[in-house]
């Protein structure tokens, strides 16, 4: 997919209303309050160039449209999950496959964008750990609900 076509993809999302079931979708998948759509998968150490590249300009069109991402980790919203706690998606489900989320509201709605097997903005490896072991990923995930 093109960064055109990432951006498309959530600019729809962006505008789209959400469903009253949890179910795929055409993009991904959607629920009460949220849509989740996967931007980028690769499979390899090979892709590790084009992941980072796709987020950094993503993140870099994004930044120019809505201001300045909040810079969010993951891992309270994990240690929650796993100590029985109810966390609504797609925080929930966001937090089972990234450390660290660039964040963006507008008009009553929060924009996440997650990239797995990225460095966190405090330079920590993600939790995918080295290259290779998970698929690359870039998620973008369009909410009415605020991040736990």
């Amino acid at each position: 997919m093109t960064t055109a076509q990432q951006l498309a993809v959530i600019e729809l999302l962006r505008v789209r209303a959400f469903p009253a079931e949890r179910g795929p979708t055409e993009l991904g998948r959607s629920g009460p309050g949220y849509h989740l759509a996967e931007l980028f998968r690769g499979d390899g150490t090979a892709d590790a160039d084009q992941h980072g590249a796709e987020h950094t300009a993503l993140t870099g069109i994004l930044t120019a449209r809505f201001g300045e991402p909040h810079h969010i980790s993951l891992w309270s919203v994990r240690t929650r999950v796993s100590a029985g706690e109810e966390i609504p998606d797609p925080w929930r489900e966001l937090s089972d496959g990234f450390e660290y989320l660039h964040l963006w509201r507008w008009e009553g709605r929060w924009l996440a964008l997650g990239a797995a097997g990225e460095a966190g903005p405090d330079g920590e490896a993600g939790r995918d750990g080295e290259a290779g072991e998970r698929p690359f990923r870039i998620v973008v995930a369009v909410t009415e609900t605020d991040p736990p």
